[in-house]
């Protein structure tokens, strides 16, 4: 955990100051946007109350402008760039997508190679369409029990960077979805000393800053930028986000990427519970993820003591591929009593009430962060024990992993950008896809834009589908037709 500045007060929130000051000075508005402080839409301001409306403004001079700060939102990323233990950060009301993709148009233009792992989110492949670089996938190893891919193995990234000596940057998962992580630190270094940049894409790893005994953080790391979301474990409104960089990197030019994209209306919504958020982080983090930690571990303890489940930790660590593990993932195998990970989602939400985070074909994955409670944890248990007791059978007909190694064949760019055509799913094996197929959460392309599909691929989407997957990517909404290369 980095500890609160000398300089710099972490129990200051400038944004949210700057909003209440201005809520109490009755403004009368002539600027957008047009609700009016929510008397223009009454059953808006109804449903969502009246202070949430009250402070959805437009940038004005005493409350900043996000495309460039000069005062309070200026001096929230100088705090949480203190929080963090990053040289710099900026405030992202695009999610986490929208700072991966900076992370990316930062370091890579057209015909850059980037070294990256195939288990990315789509936003980093979303990324290498905008850009035209060129990935060079690690491939992952494959844990054969749990199906579920796992993390860039140091020989491979060493590989990797001997034979593309011309690419110039490596992006690292930090964590996965399911809460393996990659030696950062012997990659980061491994990268530097090749004369690349390292990011991270942190997601899911926001309180690996704050947390005691936690994984590496990318910042500790040294690495040059990181993608972290605050609204998952951080606490804060979805779709915010921080966009971390180390001293190597030009804020200014990272700026102007970020407006490349970015939105010039930014929220104060969202901008103001990053700002809330940090500050609880940096005052109480180690103390709330602690507690968070705890109720993971008591959790995996009393789903293992079921039987038939799977709720796996840090008995995985190998040292590399499994470099580490985030004990606050609660990830949980459900193939041995005979169903499908998304078969337990539905049934959890359906007739059990509870709203897990995703299921996929072999796990689920129960996200806690500060807002749960051991009571509630106790109700999931329990309705994992009654679920096996009311529907367990026998397996033997699942597919038995998560990821399949991609041909690649063109680049996103390419083939994104490229004249096509549509066909129906069971006429487009062998030929190149031309846009994305994937199961959202958690996001991670099945096919991506310039990759071959293959039979394999084929029966996995139709397997994900028969189980009730929540497949995405395509034109064709019902996913009967792929476009492909004409």
């Amino acid at each position: 955990m980095n500890e609160p500045s000398i300089l710099l007060n972490q129990k200051r929130a400038p944004i949210y100051e700057a909003l209440q000051t201005f809520r109490q000075m009755r403004v009368v508005p002539f600027d957008v946007p047009g609700h009016k402080h929510g008397r223009g839409n009454p059953e808006m301001t109804a449903f969502l109350g009246e202070k949430c409306v009250t402070i959805d403004v437009n940038s004005m001079k005493p409350l900043d402008n996000l495309c460039h700060p000069v005062s309070v939102i200026k001096e929230a990323e100088e705090l949480a760039a203190d929080a963090f233990g990053a040289a710099h950060a900026f405030l992202m009301v695009g999610g986490t997508t929208s700072s991966v993709q900076t992370m990316v148009l930062t370091t890579c233009k057209r015909g850059d190679k980037i070294i990256l792992p195939r288990n990315v989110h789509r936003s980093v492949i979303n990324a290498l369409v905008l850009c035209g670089a060129v990935p060079v996938y690690v491939n992952p190893e494959v844990d054969d029990r749990l199906g579920i891919s796992l993390g860039m193995r140091r020989d491979q990234v060493f590989k990797a960077i001997r034979e593309n000596p011309d690419a110039v940057a490596v992006l690292v998962n930090n964590p996965t979805y399911y809460g393996i992580c990659s030696d950062l630190k012997a990659i980061v270094r491994m990268a530097h000393d090749a004369g690349m940049y390292c990011l991270a894409d942190e997601a899911h790893g926001t309180h690996f800053y704050f947390g005691a005994g936690m994984p590496t953080s990318a910042m500790e790391a040294g690495a040059d930028m990181a993608a972290v979301s605050m609204h998952k474990s951080g606490g804060s409104l979805t779709q915010s986000s921080f966009l971390l960089t180390g001293p190597q990197m030009n804020p200014g030019h990272v700026r102007q990427i970020i407006n490349l994209t970015q939105t010039t209306s930014g929220s104060y919504l969202l901008m103001s519970s990053l700002d809330i958020s940090r500050r609880m982080l940096a005052l109480h983090g180690r103390d709330i993820f602690a507690k968070v930690t705890t109720m993971a571990d008591y959790a995996r303890e009393e789903i293992n003591a079921i039987g038939g489940y799977y709720a796996f930790g840090k008995e995985l660590v190998n040292g590399d591929s499994i470099f580490d593990f985030d004990q606050t993932k609660l990830s949980i195998h459900t193939r041995d009593i005979g169903l499908a990970g998304i078969e337990v989602y539905d049934i959890l939400r359906d007739e059990y009430d509870i709203q897990i985070e995703f299921g996929d074909i072999g796990n689920i994955l129960a996200y806690l962060s500060i807002g749960d409670r051991l009571q509630e944890l106790e109700r999931l248990v329990s309705a994992l024990a009654e679920i096996r007791r009311r529907y367990q059978r026998d397996g033997s007909g699942l597919l038995d992993t998560e990821y399949l190694d991609p041909e690649v064949v063109a680049t996103p760019q390419e083939a994104f950008y490229a004249p096509k055509k549509s066909l129906p799913l069971d006429q487009t094996e062998g030929l190149v896809c031309s846009e994305f197929v994937m199961c959202y959460p958690p996001g991670i392309p099945i096919l991506a834009p310039g990759e071959r599909i293959t039979r394999d691929i084929l029966d996995y989407i139709q397997f994900a589908k028969e189980k009730g997957c929540s497949m995405t990517g395509p034109e064709d909404p019902d996913i009967l037709r792929l476009n492909v290369l004409a």
